[in-house]
């Protein structure tokens, strides 16, 4: 059995109004996206579709955690993620994309895969740094071995006077 096949929406015989649609994704999610920076998650999804005549209004609400190695030491931890996205579901004459939050499909269908929604949406949540958190007392949860060899090459470096001259623009201001 195809894994994705439980992402497919069927909304054919559904009567107009708000339906729901939860879905549980876990490190099996991951592995069906080639590219996937992520390998390890339990996320949990909850979809609102409304049904109109002629369109779809999906609301997505995600919360889980991923696992993601951290920028700093390389190390896996777990991040924390949590997000609301909506999608609209035109019906039109083929499938394309008007933007980013409006999509058309065929009148003819019947279903919708939201798989890849919910793997760009996951993604999307996803801070632009990643890194360890700190504990209670402000220390980093990082590998102490990689945080040490990185303050021994930092002390061992010469500054770049690039910075000192933005350093006296900042003291000015």
């Amino acid at each position: 059995m195809d894994y994705l096949k439980q992402f497919v929406i069927q909304f054919g015989g559904l009567k107009p109004g708000v339906h729901q649609f939860s879905f549980l994704i876990d490190d099996l999610f991951f592995e069906h996206f080639e590219y996937s920076e992520i390998k390890k998650g339990e996320v949990s999804v909850l979809i609102d579709l409304e049904k109109e005549e002629k369109m779809l209004v999906l609301h997505f609400a995600i919360d889980g955690k991923v696992e993601f190695p951290c920028d700093r030491c390389y190390l896996p931890f777990w991040l924390d993620i949590k997000g609301e996205e909506n999608l609209i579901v035109k019906f039109g004459k083929d499938y394309h994309e008007e933007n980013e939050d409006i999509q058309v499909i065929p009148e003819g269908e019947h279903h919708i895969d939201v798989s890849p929604f919910i793997y760009e949406y996951i993604h999307l949540l996803m801070p632009f740094r990643k890194v360890h958190p700190e504990d209670e007392d402000g220390n980093s949860l990082c590998d102490p071995e990689v945080i040490k060899r990185i303050d021994e090459r930092e002390a061992l470096s010469e500054p770049d006077p690039r910075w000192e001259i933005l350093k006296k623009l900042k003291t000015k201001n």
